[in-house]
Formats: structure tokens, C-alpha cells, sequence
């Protein structure tokens, strides 16, 4: 009680505000990118707001910040197929990888002070490392709200691991708010999973992430110039650590001769094993200027915002950006670790925003010929409309005004009514 008033009393007196979120990072670029767009558009939204993101993502100095957004870095880890997860760059076992992260993360949040904890995806952390300063934290009476993605995996999967790992009792006992970055007409992330009522009310749906355009020109690079030349279809993998199963596919339809409505620009992505990179480099190249290769580019957006369509994994924020753009879109989702794009992707199909080639594994070069073909006359997705469908920033900036109101001394506004 003492640490909640003495925390409370001094929150109370400043006049900026501060929020903390922790981006569960292992490998690629759906958490940090997430984190990052909602980032912004706090600032944005209020000038005496600062943000502070706590990530393991070890490309995060590549992208830009906007002013009041800065960020910690701490120790990378990475799963392995098996399952398992390991430091990403220091010559210790992952336990001890664990307890640094774990320290940083509780000394950041002592020091920073915030105003609101925003925890992305892992309700206590990766292997609970978050299970400290959500105590902490909790007791100087800061709220704390989880933010989850549309899709988390499949029901039969997520049950069992949500167990597992005791998230459910945090969703309980912990978190005061729990944002869910999506509508309830399109997926439920917690469908099948036995949530009692006093966490169901805790949930909002705010829609999907609206994304924009860098201000100014942020990126001029040869291959940029060279992609704004004439109209190029997009294929982007992500953060690609999973992806050259996807570029392989494209680049065979290309290899194969057939006729293709549009050249094919590739974003290969920095996670993608480096022997692969240069593979797919030279097959490119070998191609002429039917396919331009690239490895990584910080702006996606521009590339997205130029293409005429999009052939992607389907991970949640090519999904939104897919949406953002409308850009007509064929989404080859993976089905390993989790069932996440596929779900995504089988939705939305179903509901006429993107289409869907799934990966049969043997990937005949003929089916996505014929992707690329129909791509070219595929109606984009604001063909379907879905009222809210691309409200999430602004919802989300409305829940933050519940814990974070413009006056200090000013009692919490009623919560915003947004879909649940």
C-alpha cells in the first residue's frame, strides 16, 4: 500500500506522461513493428506523453523513432526449431540470458516510472521474465494492460500453453485492461479457451493497426528508384528467418518463362539465413529486370504503398498494411510453429479481403503462376466493407486517455465504447 501511494503521489504532480511496453522479441519483426506503430501514434496523439519500449529485436536501431520514443535494448534469444530458445549472441545458457533480461527490465521500470505498462502478446513474458515487474508495478498501483494480436494460434494448441505458462491467472489478477488488436467478426484470439467473465470484461477490440506513409522521404536507394519504374508485384516474407520457402515458390513461377503481368520486387528479409540470401541474389539477378532482389528496407511501407499487389507470409503487420495500402494481396501462410497465419489467412479470405494459396509442399511452380495471373484482377480489400475495420491507433489512443488523462489531477475518464 505504501509503494502504491508513494508511486500514485508522485505521478500525480508531474506533468508528462510515460508509457512502458515490452515487445516480446525472439526472432523477426511482427512484435517490435507492432509496438513501434502504436509507439507513435501515442506521441502523436499527446505531446507530453513518452514512450519507452523494452525489446530484444538486435535490428531495432534500424528503424526510426519519432521524437519521444526511444528505446532498451536488452539481450537477443532465439527459438530453435525444437522448440527451445537460446541467447542469440552471448556464450551463455539461456537461464542466465533470462535473469539479465528479467533484471533490466524491472531496473528500466523502476527508473522510468511509467504511467502505463504495455505488455505485447505474452501475458508474463518470454519464460516470465515480465513476472517481477508486473509485481512491482502492480503495487505502485500503475495500470497494466496486455495487448494481443487478431490471431494468437490455434485454440486446441493456445489452451495448453496458456496453462502451461499461467497466463490465465495474470489475465485475472494482474492486467487491468486487455486490448485486442482486431474485430471480434474476424477472429477471437481467445476462442475455446475457458475465460471467466471478469477478464472478458477487461477486453476491447480496437481494429486492426492503420499504417502510413514515412513522412518525407526517408529511403533513396537504388533498389527503391529502380522498383518506381513500372509497376511490380511485392513479395515479402517478414522478418524471412521462415521465408525462403515462399521466395523459392516465386522465384520458380518467374524461372519458369511463363507470361507474368508484372515484374516481382523481393524483400527477403534480415532473419533470412545468408547462404539463402545469396541464392535467391543471384537467381534474381539471372532473371534481369523481371525480379529485383532486396534483403531488408526499414520503410516497407513505401514499397507496399507503390506495388500494384502483394504476395506475403500474412503476418499481422503486412496484414495491416495489406488493408492500409488496399492492395489486392496473396497471402502463402505458414502453418509451423503456429497456426496463426493460417487462421488470419483463412478468414480473410473468407470474407473477401485477401486470397489465400496455401502451402502443400510441394509447390508447383504452375499454381502460382497462376496467382501472380489473377493477382492482377483481384478486387483489394476495401471491395469488402467492414465498419472499424482499420480504427485500431485510434481506439487505441482513446484507451490509453482512460489511464492517462490530460490533466493529472483528473479522475479517469468513463472507458470508450468500443467493440467487445
Amino acid at each position: 500500500m505504501a509503494d502504491m501511494q508513494a508511486g500514485a503521489a508522485k505521478r500525480i504532480f508531474r506533468t508528462d506522461r510515460r508509457v512502458l511496453i515490452y515487445s516480446h522479441d525472439t526472432m523477426g519483426l511482427g512484435h517490435l513493428r507492432r509496438c513501434r506503430a502504436i509507439a507513435h501514434a501515442m506521441v502523436e496523439a499527446d505531446k507530453d506523453l513518452s514512450v519507452l519500449i523494452l525489446s530484444g529485436s538486435p535490428i531495432i536501431g534500424s528503424f526510426d523513432f519519432k521524437a519521444r520514443v526511444d528505446f532498451v535494448r536488452i539481450p537477443g534469444v532465439i527459438k530453435l526449431r525444437n522448440g527451445e530458445y537460446t541467447s542469440l549472441n552471448l556464450h551463455i545458457d539461456i537461464a542466465q540470458t533470462l535473469a539479465i533480461r528479467s533484471s533490466i527490465i524491472r531496473h528500466t521500470a523502476e527508473a522510468f516510472d511509467p504511467d502505463l505498462f504495455l505488455v505485447d502478446k505474452e501475458p508474463l513474458g518470454l519464460r516470465g521474465e515480465v513476472s517481477e515487474t508486473l509485481a512491482f508495478l502492480k503495487r505502485r498501483g500503475v495500470p497494466l494492460v496486455l495487448g494481443l494480436r487478431d490471431v494468437m494460434d490455434d485454440p486446441a494448441l493456445l489452451g495448453p500453453e496458456w496453462k502451461r505458462k499461467k497466463a490465465l491467472p495474470a489475465l485475472r489478477d494482474l492486467y487491468d485492461d486487455i486490448w485486442i488488436y482486431g474485430l471480434p467478426q474476424i477472429c477471437d484470439p481467445l476462442a475455446g479457451l475457458a475465460i471467466p467473465l471478469s477478464v472478458r470484461k477487461k477486453i476491447s477490440y480496437t481494429g486492426y493497426l492503420h499504417r502510413m506513409m514515412p513522412q518525407g522521404n526517408p529511403r533513396s536507394t537504388v533498389e527503391l528508384a529502380e522498383a518506381r519504374e513500372q509497376p511490380y508485384v511485392l513479395v515479402t516474407t517478414g522478418g524471412g528467418g521462415d521465408g525462403d520457402a515462399l521466395v523459392d515458390w516465386v522465384l520458380r513461377a518467374y524461372e519458369s518463362g511463363a507470361a507474368l503481368p508484372h515484374r516481382a520486387l523481393l524483400v527477403l528479409g534480415p532473419f533470412m539465413q545468408s547462404e539463402k540470401q545469396s541464392e535467391f541474389l543471384d537467381r534474381a539477378a539471372r532473371l534481369g529486370r523481371r525480379v529485383e532482389a532486396i534483403t531488408f528496407d526499414a520503410h516497407l511501407e513505401q514499397l507496399i504503398a507503390r506495388a500494384s499487389g502483394i504476395v506475403a507470409m500474412g503476418g499481422y503487420n503486412t496484414f495491416c498494411e495489406i488493408l492500409s495500402f488496399d492492395k489486392p494481396a496473396v497471402i502463402v501462410p505458414r502453418v509451423a510453429p503456429r497456426l496463426e497465419q493460417f487462421i488470419r489467412a483463412e478468414r480473410a479470405e473468407n470474407i473477401g479481403l485477401t486470397r489465400m494459396l496455401p502451402d502443400d509442399g510441394v509447390r508447383d511452380a504452375g499454381a502460382m503462376v497462376a496467382a501472380l495471373r489473377n493477382l492482377a484482377d483481384q478486387a483489394p480489400p476495401s471491395s469488402a466493407v467492414i465498419p472499424g475495420l482499420l480504427d485500431g491507433l485510434e481506439n487505441v489512443e482513446r484507451l490509453l486517455a482512460r489511464w492517462l488523462p490530460r490533466h493529472p489531477a483528473q479522475a479517469p475518464v468513463r472507458k470508450p465504447q468500443i467493440a467487445r
